[in-house]
């Protein structure tokens, strides 16, 4: 992929923050399951926490390109790090495409200054990948809507200042009455989140339960009409899953990088091992498999660029779920060729393998991406 003038200086300056600011950390966050509470600063001073913001509102108004580079360049060390950069797409985009002018008035500039963490509330105990399955439930009462229910898998939840909520709001079929309501966590009564779940890898990214007991939620706080919440989750979905394709990439990256120096230095039979065909064979394998999957993953993010809403459907699923199998596939070779040593912690490749594998479930199973990509190909 041949970048702008812009985009090299902005890929060059995300690389250096992360070596001054992520990669000291990044051990240290995975081994106590800590948020980077200090990195929030750091990145909304750089403009990554509020990249999709645009101009005219204050904020940087980055593209999905810019988005992508940013996950990739972080996630090679450190795809909970990774994560931060661009936290707030699941919250403003809504906005962005399906809000009021006096949402957007407000809530933009407000993200803008790249100090409010915001999440997205969809997922239930009994509903990920079902959509429509949802029970949580928003009834009018007067000015406000009353909410009752429970949310699962809130990634930065706890932590948020904000949450995009959806909960049904009639008795339609399937995601016909889905609404998003915008929640002010702070000034809300009724909501409860419960502990943070103890994850095989993605450490330090908060993912909590959250509990729903007669939220009450001013009906300007909806957004767009009753029913209309589908919409927007799948339109933000559609351009947050060439990010998580993004930040596989990364990961690989980051794995096969650890792993050529890694076989360049250790010596069996008195030759490196890099010098076996073997592993060579390996290397040669996972070089082409990063290649391919970031070459699919920017054709995506320039389809989103240019706002192909028709064909960027099918390229967000086919890019989240070729690039995170990559990433699995990579990581747990990279392990196999640090062999004894890349199953204990002081090497970094066992880390991003347990990483790789959230990839292939969250923002939509890769058994999902592959019924997208089916649907599409039977419309087209």
């Amino acid at each position: 992929m041949q970048l702008s003038e812009d985009q090299t200086a902005f890929r060059d300056g995300v690389r250096r923050m992360v070596q001054d600011h992520v990669a000291p950390l990044a051990a240290e966050i995975d081994e106590n399951d800590r948020f980077p509470e200090e990195l929030i600063e750091v990145y909304g001073d750089m403009g990554l926490l509020q990249l999709w913001v645009p101009e005219a509102y204050g904020g940087p108004g980055a593209n999905l390109t810019m988005v992508c580079l940013a996950r990739e360049e972080i996630a090679r060390v450190s795809e909970s790090c990774a994560l931060m950069a661009g936290m707030n797409t699941m919250f403003a985009l809504p906005i962005m495409h399906f809000g009021s002018a006096a949402q957007k008035q407000h809530y933009l500039p407000l993200l803008a200054r790249g100090r409010t963490v915001t999440a997205i509330a969809i997922s239930e105990p009994d509903c990920g990948s079902d959509v429509g399955g949802m029970r949580t439930r928003a009834v009018r009462q007067g000015d406000h809507y009353v909410i009752n229910g429970q949310k699962q898998w809130c990634t930065f939840g706890s932590r948020a200042d904000y949450l995009m909520l959806f909960a049904k709001t009639g008795d339609g079929a399937g995601a016909s009455d889905i609404s998003a309501f915008i929640v002010d966590v702070k000034n809300t009564k009724g909501l409860g989140f419960g502990r943070n779940e103890r994850k095989m890898g993605m450490k330090g990214t908060i993912n909590v339960p959250i509990h729903l007991d007669n939220v009450r939620v001013p009906v300007d706080h909806m957004l767009g009409a009753e029913g209309q919440g589908f919409r927007s989750a799948m339109r933000a979905l559609d351009l947050n899953r060439p990010a998580i394709a993004a930040a596989s990439v990364g990961l690989a990256q980051g794995a096969f990088d650890a792993a050529l120096d890694y076989a360049r230095q250790r010596r069996q039979f008195k030759r490196a091992i890099i010098e076996f065909q073997g592993i060579q064979f390996m290397l040669a394998d996972m070089k082409m498999q990063i290649e391919a999957a970031r070459a699919l993953t920017y054709e995506c993010a320039r389809l989103g660029d240019a706002e192909d809403w028709a064909q960027l459907p099918i390229f967000a699923s086919m890019a989240k779920c070729f690039a995170s199998d990559v990433a699995m596939k990579v990581t747990t070779d990279a392990v196999q060729v640090f062999g004894g040593y890349g199953y204990v912690r002081d090497y970094p490749v066992e880390k991003m393998m347990r990483d790789a594998k959230l990839n292939q479930i969250f923002e939509g199973t890769n058994q999902i991406q592959r019924v997208v990509i089916a649907r599409e190909l039977m419309r087209s």
